[in-house]
Parts: structure tokens; C-alpha cells; sequence
């Protein structure tokens, strides 16, 4: 035993337990079975833009002992996410907010967008949602649900609306104000310079070894740690004794354009059913870049089949009764700690993750 713990995932978690049990004089080894540390926050730089390779991830949080953490290691810059939704041709800002509302129905006032949707959701006549399209119409009322929910939700998740459960959107944020910062929180930003190099400071001075298997480590009885620190899928971790749990996945279509610009913004979603990809990312937005060149992709989510990518647990009834059933097996696991997003069967944020990392290295050893 040649280490304290062993940690299986370079990813965020796996980065911040690392660096914080190190910091208490203990023994870390990481090991990644892709050839790379930051697993999905991993950014690349191609043609001087940093590309986010598993999707846009923009760091924004109101924890101030979370933003502190992470700004050890990074600097931010001040990035708002703006999103811009396409219906049909119809461009709309997202979240919804008065220049939505004017731009659905001419509207200048929040009173009289708030009329409008109260006459919808009254005609919708739903009382009691049952489903997720329920949900919507009973919230913000038919235009809104058409034209910037329906389309995209069911691609996001490959389901009708009429069949995905209404607590996914339990609550649609109206904001009567001209407002299109998509997040709330107080801290926000894109790490300047990429992800990954946060990463590297995280684990500066920690062994780490890529393109390593921990299933063949566990096979071959060649753990070398007394400790487990596991963020890879729960389900795995168990041979999937009891079944997969299921997971979407996305496929990133890339293209390196040689274009100084192609949609004028980070983000934009695209809503309508019959467009097959749900958004398209231009990369050098996030950090306001003038490149010769720009990089975008876009994204078609996917059911998660083995060898892909799992990405967005998909957190009903019958897949969290199954989680449960392997989480009652890790916490027989004395030695194991199962954590991160595939760990916990949970869908984090960049902060959360940090957040829980955190909270778990408090109940270890203590401030």
C-alpha cells in the first residue's frame, strides 16, 4: 500500500479531494482512464480558442466560500451567459424575461405579459400537473411552452413532453424585467485560460497517471491504496448486478471555421423539434476572443448506450429506486467513497461539485 487513497477520476471532484487530502499529509494517487485530467470541464486550445471538448461549462454560483476555493486556483473573467433561442427563424432571449415577452407579443409593460400568461394558463385549465407539458402550460401558458420548451425538452431528454415527469421543471423562472443574464447568482464568470489549467494547479505535486483502467487495477488485484475515492458510475462499480442505470448522452459535431465570427454569441438554442440538434456553441465567445479563426459545435443529445459518454442521469422513479438499491451497496463499501456526478447518480454544477467535495473532506478529517 503505497498511498493513502487512490482516486479514480481527474475530473472536479476527484481534483478538489486530492489537493485538500494532500494538503493534510496524505498520500494521493489519481488515475483517469482517458488521456487527459479534467474530465468533462477538460478544455483544449485549438487556434488559440479554448474549447470546452464535453460541452459549455460556465462556473456561476452565490456560495462566496465556493468562488474564494476556486479562484485559488483560476482567475475568472466577468462572462454572462445571454442565451439566444431560435424558433422557426424567430430569434428570443432567454431566460424568460420582458424582451422574450415583447419579442412572443409586442408587449412593453410586465403587466401586460403577465396578463397574457394568466389567460393562457387559465385556458390550459390544468390544475393538478401530471406531466411535464401539464407542468409547463399550467406555469407560463401555451406560447411559451410551444415555441421555447416543447421542441427542445423533448430532444434533450428523446420523449415526448406528455411523458416526462413534471418535476423536471417544477418551477420556470418569468422575469418581468429586461434581464437575459441566464444565471442569478452573485459570482459568475469563464475560468481565463480554460478549465483544465485549474485543474493542474489542483493537482500540482499529486501523482497522476492517464489512460489507466480502474477495473483492471481491481481485476488484477493491483490497488495500491488503503483508501478509494470513486467517481466513476455507480452502477459500474458494481458490475451492474441489479441492471444500468440510464443516462442521455450528447454527440458534439465540431467545425473550425475560418471565420472571425459565426453566431455573434456563446450559446444558442435551437427549439423546434424538427432541427435535430439542440444548441449550437461558438467557443471563443466565452472569453471574448478575436481569433482569424472561430470553433463551434453542435450538440445532439442521445440515449446513453456502453461506450459512450454519460452525461445527464435520468433521475424518475424507476431510476432512482434502482440508484438507491446500489447506493445501500457503497455505503457497505467502508473503505470506498463514492462521489461526483456519476458517483451520486446526481446532475452537479460546477460549484455543487466543488461544495460537496468539500463537505465530504470536513466529514473525513475534520476543518
Amino acid at each position: 500500500m503505497n498511498y493513502d487513497y487512490l482516486i479514480v477520476g481527474a475530473g472536479l471532484y476527484g481534483a478538489v479531494f486530492a489537493h485538500e487530502a494532500t494538503k493534510r499529509g496524505k498520500k494521493c494517487l489519481v488515475v483517469d482512464k482517458r488521456n487527459h485530467i479534467g474530465g468533462n470541464i477538460y478544455t483544449e486550445n485549438i487556434e488559440g480558442i479554448n474549447v470546452h471538448r464535453y460541452g459549455a461549462h460556465i462556473f456561476h454560483t452565490s456560495n462566496k466560500k465556493v468562488w474564494e476555493y476556486a479562484n485559488k486556483f483560476t482567475k475568472f473573467n466577468d462572462f454572462e451567459n445571454n442565451v439566444i433561442a431560435i424558433y422557426k427563424g424567430e430569434r428570443y432571449n432567454l431566460p424568460f424575461n420582458l424582451n422574450t415577452f415583447e419579442q412572443l407579443w409586442g408587449v412593453k409593460t410586465a403587466e401586460e405579459a403577465k396578463v397574457i400568461i394568466e389567460k393562457q394558463r387559465v385556458e390550459a385549465g390544468i390544475t393538478e400537473p401530471k406531466n411535464l407539458e401539464e407542468q409547463a402550460l399550467f406555469l407560463v401558458g401555451r406560447d411559451v411552452y410551444e415555441k421555447l420548451i416543447k421542441g427542445y425538452t423533448e430532444k434533450q431528454w428523446g420523449r415526448d413532453c406528455k411523458d416526462l415527469p413534471s418535476f423536471i421543471i417544477k418551477r420556470l423562472p418569468l422575469r418581468f424585467e429586461r434581464n437575459n443574464n441566464y444565471f442569478n447568482d452573485t459570482y459568475q464568470g469563464i475560468a481565463i485560460g480554460g478549465y483544465t489549467q485549474m485543474i493542474e494547479n489542483m493537482l500540482k505535486g499529486i501523482d497522476v497517471k492517464l489512460d489507466v483502467d480502474f477495473f483492471n487495477l481491481k481485476l488484477n488485484n493491483d490497488i495500491c491504496a488503503k483508501n478509494i475515492v470513486y467517481t466513476g458510475m455507480i452502477d459500474a462499480y458494481f458490475d451492474f448486478c441489479y441492471g444500468k442505470l440510464e443516462y442521455r448522452t450528447v454527440r458534439f459535431e465540431n467545425q473550425l471555421l475560418d471565420m472571425e465570427d459565426y453566431q455573434g454569441n456563446a450559446v444558442i438554442n435551437y427549439t423546434e423539434r424538427e432541427v435535430p440538434f439542440t444548441r449550437i456553441i461558438e467557443h471563443k465567445h466565452f472569453e471574448f476572443g478575436k481569433q482569424p479563426k472561430t470553433f463551434i459545435s453542435k450538440e445532439y443529445p442521445s440515449e446513453w448506450t456502453e461506450g459512450s459518454e454519460p452525461y445527464y442521469p435520468i433521475n424518475n422513479e424507476k431510476n432512482n429506486e434502482l440508484f438507491e438499491r446500489y447506493n445501500w451497496l457503497a455505503k457497505q463499501e467502508k473503505e470506498v467513497i463514492f462521489g461526483g456526478r456519476l458517483g451520486s447518480y446526481k446532475y452537479f454544477d460546477m460549484d455543487k461539485v466543488i461544495e460537496v467535495a468539500l463537505q465530504k473532506i470536513v466529514e473525513i478529517f475534520g476543518e
